[in-house]
């Protein structure tokens, strides 16, 4: 008699068969899990080949000779600050303000427009909610250069932006997972008034730079040496040390550049936003929100740390989680580090940073934020977050003397 479905994972679960069909059944069962787990490994390392138009825009209404926009109401859209929602295949975007009214019952929010670069928004019917306001540095008023960085996997595009009377420190902004390089722009302005030229690079696997030859995420495993071409492109061109940013996977990255690279004594400090501490720890989180059973989630793991998980996975060489878990490595990390990250992220739960900053509180430095969910801090309170930035960076920047107005 088989056990009748009770929820969406029902068939996982399995009752008492009689036992000529006992062995058929565990065969399913295995094999069920095993392709679940297999899942939910090769979804973690595989690049999204495209974003996904998942919010509606219901209406754009004038507003003087303002616009305001209706969208849907998701946890992303209800909360304050300025956002952006790329829209015409990520052509276009519109810079979005203030709440106006949000309707719970209607599942509506509305709110203003701050400004529509490459579109017309009012043709739109659905985009992607984004914390990158900008797409490139001139929507700042920035002067830019085009360059290239090669990379391991072969040439990939970066914009230098520099500061005015630069100081011999660098910049150079990591961004995270399934993100480009222009989300590093928002943490260009701190770094101007700071006097630090600012080198916001792309790399393997991200849309911009060349695939890898496996074409797979390594976590920060193997992204880490194109961190060291940026590092030693800005020592050719005369700086002295280096700032990281990095924003999510990109801050498991800086991590993996300041104990791995050649390059590490030119960095001198980083600032890191909802970042990876513990893999460990994200993908457990990541299981548990998709409702996948924990030791499903411990066998995908497996797969991806394990040599014989490559021919699932599809990666060229194994990821060794431990190796990126800073909580149990926290005596190590010798960088000072300043990580701004809000406790109700619910992609990259912050619980590691907290753990990291008590272990380590001579190099690490937490500053925690509320109400901001992934990589948003920035995004909800501008203001606060380069301030934070820029008080913490100052005086490790002092030796070269302060930037000139």
């Amino acid at each position: 008699m088989a056990s009748s479905a009770h929820s969406s994972n029902t068939w996982l679960k399995w009752g008492l068969l009689g036992a000529g069909a006992a062995g058929a059944a565990a065969f399913t069962v295995v094999t069920a899990t095993s392709a679940l787990a297999a899942y939910f490994a090769r979804r973690v390392v595989t690049p999204e080949k495209a974003r996904i138009d998942d919010v509606a825009i219901l209406a754009v209404i004038p507003n003087g000779p303002n616009l305001q926009v209706v969208l849907e109401a998701t946890p992303d859209t209800i909360v304050e600050g300025r956002y952006a929602i790329y829209f015409d295949n990520a052509r276009a975007h519109a810079v979005i303000g203030d709440i106006v009214s949000y309707v719970p019952r209607e599942g509506s929010v509305t709110r203003e427009v701050l400004d529509v670069v490459g579109g017309d928004l009012r043709t739109a019917t659905a985009g992607w909610w984004s914390g990158s306001i900008y797409a490139h540095p001139s929507e700042m008023g920035l002067d830019s250069e085009d360059v290239i960085l090669e990379l391991p996997d072969g040439p990939a595009p970066a914009w230098l932006v520099p500061a005015p009377h630069a100081l011999p420190t660098w910049a150079i902004m990591v961004h995270g997972r399934g993100a480009t390089r222009a989300e590093g722009l928002r943490a260009v302005a701190a770094a101007q008034r700071l006097g630090m030229n600012s080198l916001l690079i792309s790399y393997r696997n991200d849309g911009d730079a060349p695939a890898a030859a496996d074409g797979r995420y390594g976590l920060g495993v193997t992204e880490w040496q194109d961190v060291e071409v940026a590092i030693d492109y800005a020592v050719a061109r005369g700086a002295k040390d280096v700032v990281l940013f990095g924003f999510s996977m990109g801050g498991a990255i800086c991590l993996q550049a300041a104990d791995l690279s050649r390059s590490r004594r030119h960095i001198l400090a980083m600032v890191l936003d909802a970042p990876v501490i513990s893999w460990v720890n994200v993908l457990a989180h990541q299981a548990q929100l998709n409702r996948i059973p924990d030791y499903i989630g411990r066998y995908g793991q497996l797969m991806l740390s394990h040599r014989l998980g490559r021919r699932i996975t599809g990666l060229a060489a194994p990821v060794n989680l431990k190796s990126m878990d800073w909580v149990t490595r926290a005596v190590e990390l010798r960088t000072p580090t300043l990580v701004l990250h809000s406790i109700d992220d619910d992609f990259v739960p912050y619980g590691p940073t907290a753990k990291l900053a008590k272990l380590n509180p001579e190099m690490v430095t937490f500053e925690p934020f509320s109400k901001a969910r992934h990589t948003k801090e920035w995004n909800l309170d501008s203001a606060r977050w380069e301030n934070v930035v820029e008080s913490w960076l100052r005086p490790r920047l002092g030796r070269y003397g302060l930037p000139r107005d």
